[in-house]
């Protein structure tokens, strides 16, 4: 869904390629739906294929713990099945959570995961949250010509730099999502006509506003999916808190046979790949073919708002809070893409910083990239940092000329310096 806004944004530029097209450029919704689900569907059926080619019996139903070794699924039927086994490996993921505690919410209210599976257009959107799922939905809806609003109550992007957050944010506000910050929703209701009327309030001034929606999206966080399954009969322990469980660097609980990885384990990276990663070693080490354990330094990850955001590695504020403010040099600079040149996009948020140790030669703690296709040059340089890569390394890597890439290994502009970081020229 967010390629689909992309594309939209290139028919955009398209004619100042030469490209004679129709105008406006109509989106089906029904068929980007259709084709996205269908995509899903076909990798589900692919996994259970491969399941089955490989000998894996796969069981399709619910199941809780009875003790340490076994565990009780119930079929649709009612009919039980109790299966044991020397080890368990806990893989459940989480839920979107609902704001039980706002009126309305649940009644009326949509999730990511539902907003995926929609057979028809959403229209106009309330996002409620300030995750990277609800700017992400925000940013993909406005793309698609939605009227999109997020609301968000306190920091976006809490987990990751704050510099290149306000940088995402105000590219969305810039492009058309409207954002609410300092807000908090009150309640939801249902018009007469269908639509939903929510009620907010300015957290700063206490003020009540409100508006009406076609759809309201909560992207409030995240619940691991533990409840349900009976772990006290296991001896598996969780944090209090946050319901998730507590794991060891081997990635085994309090009873040392059950494992937890993913969303479900306390202080795991809430990222696909990284809980992919994690089962492959441990069922490597379970088979006594490797001992090698799960690396969760530097792992890099992108946000897919419309201007993508890719890091990997500490955030600046991580980076000075561990080494103080003398001990960092950031370089940075502000870039245009060539592809941005000729539609004459804007491009003041495209923005890169390398966040490095300041005595040489100057170890790489973090690299932020803000600009098209950030995942695709994150995952290179993540290799860079994994391998301890120096400021002065990077400096002499050679550039792919013309691309957004290269703007990292031309970055000699510091914070310290106080120099205008905007690329001009030949850099």
């Amino acid at each position: 869904m967010h390629q689909a806004a992309l594309l939209g944004g290139m028919m955009r530029d398209a004619p100042r390629y030469g490209w004679e097209m129709a105008q406006p450029a109509l989106h089906s919704w029904r068929k980007m739906a259709e084709a996205v689900q269908n995509h899903v569907k076909s990798l589900n059926w692919g996994h259970r294929v491969q399941l089955q080619d490989r000998k894996v019996k796969y069981f399709n139903f619910k199941a809780s713990f009875v003790n340490k070794h076994t565990v009780c699924g119930v079929l649709k039927g009612g009919k039980e099945i109790l299966l044991s086994a020397e080890h368990i490996v806990i893989a459940t993921g989480g839920r979107p959570r609902y704001p039980t505690h706002i009126e309305g919410a649940v009644e009326y209210g949509i999730t990511s995961d539902d907003l995926f599976w929609l057979k028809e257009s959403p229209g106009k959107t309330l996002v409620v949250g300030a995750s990277y799922v609800a700017l992400e939905c925000a940013g993909f809806l406005t793309g698609l010509g939605l009227d999109a609003t997020i609301m968000i109550r306190s920091i976006p992007l809490r987990a990751f730099d704050q510099q290149m957050a306000s940088l995402v944010t105000e590219h969305m506000a810039v492009h058309g999502t409207r954002i609410l910050k300092g807000c908090m929703p009150l309640r939801v209701e249902k018009l007469p006509d269908g639509q939903l009327q929510v009620t907010w309030v300015d957290l700063a001034s206490d003020r009540r506003d409100m508006g009406t929606f076609d759809t309201v999206l909560w992207a409030t966080g995240r619940v691991p999916e533990t409840r349900s399954l009976n772990l006290e009969k296991a001896g598996v322990h969780t944090d209090p808190h946050t319901q998730k469980i507590l794991v060891d660097a081997q990635d085994a609980t309090s009873v040392p046979h059950i494992y937890a990885i993913g969303d479900v384990a306390e202080g795991r990276p809430e990222l696909t790949p990284t809980a992919v990663m994690a089962g492959r070693l441990l069922a490597k080490r379970l088979c006594g073919r490797s001992s090698d354990l799960m690396d969760y330094d530097n792992v890099p990850t992108t946000v897919f708002t419309p201007l993508e955001y890719g890091c990997v590695g500490l955030s600046e504020e991580a980076a000075v809070a561990l080494h103080g403010e003398e001990g960092v040099e950031v370089y940075h600079a502000y870039y245009k893409p060539l592809e941005f040149t000729v539609p004459e996009r804007d491009a003041s948020q495209c923005y890169i910083k390398m966040v490095c140790l300041r005595n040489p030669p100057q170890l790489v703690l973090g690299l932020h990239f803000l600009g098209p296709n950030a995942g695709e040059v994150t995952q290179g340089f993540a290799l860079a940092l994994k391998c301890g890569a120096s400021y002065e390394q990077v400096m002499r890597t050679v550039g792919i000329h013309p691309t957004c890439a290269e703007e990292v290994s031309k970055l000699r502009i510091s914070k310290r310096s106080g120099l205008d970081p905007t690329v001009t020229g030949c850099g």
